[in-house]
């Protein structure tokens, strides 16, 4: 098999990916998850037709919607495969939403099942009532009590024979899957994603982080993001090679795991980096087969830092739900402080003026905007919002929303996001989802959510939030009703307590963000990391 068999397009659909590697490959180790079984391609395939199977058992059709609220493991690519051996739409699900959050996605992919662990489905005891089409909730263990609204099911329920298992007729345009991105001004949106939009994530790791069949990926980030279920997960698949998958990042043993599984690549994102480069050093550290790490982002200084600690090639990435993996760095080509060039075959990137979409000259900043070069290599809009589907297109390109500049080579350089879209620890937090739940807290009568630079170097954010109450707000408790419902990673850091006349605003009374986000941490803000310690 070589690289150039992988592009028919019309065989870009995850059953047809897996049914070749049976055929091709039915003894080779697919994936081995770590503290978990290891999984031949004709394992993998079987598995897809026994979970298929029972999906039809359970009166799924094709394009049904298919949620998924799991940890990394057997469970959750179970989910997927078989998911898409009965043509379903798997629905992606982060496993730290609550509250809101977590009926927000649930109702508007309008999921009919749901797939969960014990633990994940104590959340949605307390929002049964709210929720609007699911109606089956599969567990993956035990549960004592179960609204009288669902039907519930072991996991065991799902496996059927695989004898009985549908033949899969998705085409590669046809809808794969539902991944939730950051709302900026509204609530998050499910971009919706094509087959061979997912398949491009994976042919592109193949095309340039010089990944082959024989190698071995390690994969430590969540799966419901795309980064680790696409990039990384689906590249393994289409290429024949081998996943190690770990529940999730564990910087104490993430070196241990590289040689003990004869890894070749992997990925960090984020703060990832930080925690690995202030670890000790040992005398070990190119004591293993790992040839390259893809980062976003990755400072110029830790990719320095790895390739003398630990003999790898670290490039720099960048990427959206939305567009894929548009640009990569050269791995024989690098250029500090560059998030890479296109990925030209699949891909057209420019920086533009975002206010008048004339392209901007080599060196200035504008906006990334990007166009894919494949039919339905590419997001296909955001699910039931199709305002901000043509909001998100001008001009026939798609508008990233953040800052760059590209120099005459062709590089890429990310300065800032345009958006009022926070990053931190690796996810993208809606600054308008963390302001409806504080604005749901007794006393608060105005907030705004930004973001303010962390200390860890590598762009990333901390959560601030501006608040005007109407009454005294203790900190510690309004930090307790964060935690109880948003996700961990999208509670404020810092508060910072106002009056109403401190809040700049526009002509219209809108608040003016820019500002604030000028105006920082203050000396008067409150840290919740500095009370801690």
């Amino acid at each position: 098999m070589t690289a150039e068999s992988l592009r028919n397009q019309q065989q870009w659909t995850t059953a047809r990916v897996l049914e070749r590697n049976a055929r091709e490959n039915p003894d080779k180790t697919a994936v081995v998850f770590i503290d978990g079984p290891r999984l031949t391609y004709g394992d993998v395939y079987r598995s897809a037709r026994e979970i298929a199977a029972g999906l039809v058992q359970q009166g799924i059709q094709p394009g049904d919607k298919i949620a998924a609220l799991l940890p990394n493991g057997i469970e959750f690519c179970e989910t997927w495969w078989g998911c898409h051996q009965a043509d379903a739409v798997l629905v992606g699900l982060n496993t730290e939403l609550v509250g809101s959050f977590l009926t927000h996605a649930l109702n508007l992919s309008e999921a009919g099942m749901l797939v969960c662990t014990a633990q994940q489905f104590e959340k949605i005891v307390p929002v049964a009532d709210q929720l609007e089409s699911l109606r089956k909730i599969v567990v993956v263990g035990d549960v004592a009590a179960a609204p009288e609204e669902f039907e519930i099911l072991p996991f065991s329920a799902l496996r059927g024979d695989a004898g009985n298992a549908p033949r899969s007729e998705a085409a590669f345009n046809d809808l794969a899957c539902l991944m939730f991105t950051s709302g900026t001004t509204g609530p998050s949106k499910a971009v919706m994603m094509p087959h061979a939009h997912c398949y491009l994530y994976g042919l592109g790791t193949i095309d340039n982080l010089d990944f082959n069949p024989d190698d071995t990926y390690y994969i430590n980030m969540p799966l419901y993001h795309v980064n680790a279920l696409y990039m990384q997960l689906y590249a393994c698949l289409i290429n024949g090679a081998t996943a190690v998958v770990k529940e999730k990042f564990s910087a104490s043993s993430w070196l241990q795991d590289i040689r003990d599984f004869d890894v070749t690549h992997t990925n960090l994102l984020g703060v990832m980096t930080e925690f690995l480069d202030t670890r000790g050093s040992s005398v070990n550290d190119r004591d293993h087969k790992l040839r390259v790490i893809a980062a976003a982002p990755a400072a110029p200084v830790f990719i320095e830092r790895f390739r003398e600690r630990y003999g790898v090639t670290m490039v720099e990435i960048y990427g959206m739900s939305e567009v894929n993996i548009p640009l990569f760095t050269p791995l024989d080509a690098p250029r500090p402080g560059s998030c890479g060039k296109a990925y030209s075959r699949y891909f057209e990137v420019r920086v533009a003026d975002p206010n008048n979409n004339l392209e901007a000259p080599a060196g200035e900043v504008g906006e990334i905007q990007v166009r894919p070069k494949a039919a339905a290599g590419f997001m296909s809009g955001y699910y039931r919002m199709p305002e901000k589907t043509v909001e998100a297109w001008d001009n026939l390109w798609f508008h990233t929303g953040d800052a760059g500049r590209m120099d005459e080579d062709g590089y890429v350089f990310f300065m800032d996001r345009l958006k009022d879209c926070i990053r931190r620890r690796g996810e993208n937090i809606s600054s308008y989802e963390v302001e409806t739940v504080l604005l749901g807290y007794e006393g608060i009568n105005e907030c705004a959510v930004i973001a303010v630079p962390s200390e860890i170097p590598g762009g990333e954010d901390e959560v601030m939030a501006v608040i005007v109450a109407g009454a005294e707000v203790e900190p510690e408790k309004l930090t307790a009703h964060c935690a109880a419902n948003m996700p961990r990673f999208a509670v404020p850091r810092f508060l910072r307590f106002v009056t109403a006349d401190e809040i700049p605003r526009t002509s219209t009374n809108k608040i003016r963000k820019v500002e604030l986000r000028k105006q920082g941490v203050t000396p008067e803000t409150w840290d919740r990391e500095r009370i801690a310690a």
